[in-house]
């Protein structure tokens, strides 16, 4: 799998199977993004198996569940893992998003 520079966030999508709560969140972290104008791709787990094989391999083992099957949104920055929705929302009302995506953050912000 190729990560294209002009995409510095990938974020594994899943569009049917899952919960509404997933979706919900998804939709939190996608809206979150594109009111901020940062650039990211999505990436659908559901539909492409390399996809699903490289998020699977990328989640750090800590933060996989006991099934070691980690459900979206997980959230990278190129190849570095960045969290989960929790770590996202942690790092959103911490006002530390910035640093947590790993990228530089605009003038007055962290």
């Amino acid at each position: 799998l190729l990560l294209e520079k002009d995409f510095p966030f990938k974020e594994g999508i899943l569009f049917f199977l899952f919960s509404n709560q997933i979706k919900k969140k998804q939709q939190e972290v996608v809206g979150f993004l594109e009111a901020n104008k940062i650039d990211f791709q999505q990436m659908d787990i559901a539909g492409d198996e390399d996809n699903r094989k490289w998020m699977r391999e990328n989640v750090p083992g800590e933060k996989k569940p006991q099934n070691g099957i980690p459900l979206p949104p997980q959230i990278f920055n190129e190849e570095r893992y960045c969290g989960d929705f929790e770590s996202f929302f942690s790092a959103k009302e911490e006002n530390i998003i910035y640093s947590f995506l790993g990228l530089a953050p605009p003038p007055g912000t962290k």
